[in-house]
């Protein structure tokens, strides 16, 4: 069996972000590294393939430094590297389109990613690429492990955890979970460095991805918050209750 694993490239969530002419200037971020909720579907991923499950493909799609995610993948065990490149800026659905085909040349049974990407946080890549592929869909999943042929993922609800269990095809979209996530070693980096990376165009796909059907009039920054009030003594205590009460409506 073959499992892919779809990674994005995002901004670290720990770095400064600036807008600039209602853009986000993204040569101004300093870190770049796969999106938090992907690296759990990736750990996920993994831990199949160690259980002897199959083979680990890791896809990614968006620019030329998006290369650097899968050789992140690379370095922790993802066997094959695919990167469907596209400088320009995709909607959601042209980003389904070009994964799923990815999907398809793979030949994967399952497929792993995040809940949602940490810049965007729409959530729609996991179930778009399930009813592109005609799979079905589990979301919100913290961990997963096979029986026989079938694979059991366990995600929490309302009155507890649950245990659904799917065959192939399946996406499988990860929360985030307990297991702690591996990191690479120098060998894994040295050898994740000599690893080929299968660059992929749109065109390669057979996928016509069009004009985006959204587009972005502008970013800007949340609104800066108003400076920190201090009051000392027992006299200040009516004026703290009257804002409060009045202004932060929290009594």
């Amino acid at each position: 069996m073959t499992i892919a694993v779809l990674v994005k490239h995002v901004p670290d969530t720990t770095s400064k972000i600036s807008v600039s002419n209602g853009r986000v200037d993204e040569a101004s971020v300093s870190k770049w590294t796969i999106s938090p909720y992907d690296e759990y579907a990736l750990e996920a991923a993994l831990q199949l393939k160690d259980s002897g499950v199959g083979s680990l493909v890791a896809i990614t799609c968006g620019p030329t430094r998006s290369a650097k995610c899968l050789t992140e993948a690379a370095a922790v065990g993802a066997d094959e590297l695919i990167h469907i490149i596209v400088e320009e800026p995709l909607d959601s659905t042209q980003v389904q389109a070009l994964l799923s085909a990815a999907v398809s040349r793979s030949e994967a049974d399952w497929v792993l990613c995040g809940k949602q990407a940490a810049d965007t946080n729409s959530g729609s890549t996991g179930p778009g690429v399930a009813r592109i592929i005609g799979a079905a869909c589990v979301g919100i999943v913290s961990e997963v492990c096979t029986e026989g042929d079938d694979l059991v993922a366990t995600r929490s609800t309302p009155s507890g955890f649950e245990r659904v269990s799917v065959q192939p095809p399946c996406v499988i979209t990860f929360d985030k979970g307990s297991t702690e996530l591996r990191r690479p070693n120098v060998r894994g980096i040295m050898m994740a460095k000599k690893k080929e990376v299968i660059v992929l165009t749109p065109d390669d796909l057979g996928v016509s991805i069009g004009s985006p059907s959204v587009s972005i009039d502008s970013h800007s920054p949340p609104p800066e918050k108003p400076p920190g009030q201090k009051f000392e003594g027992a006299n200040s205590v009516p004026t703290v209750v009257g804002k409060l009460r009045d202004e932060a409506n929290v009594i």
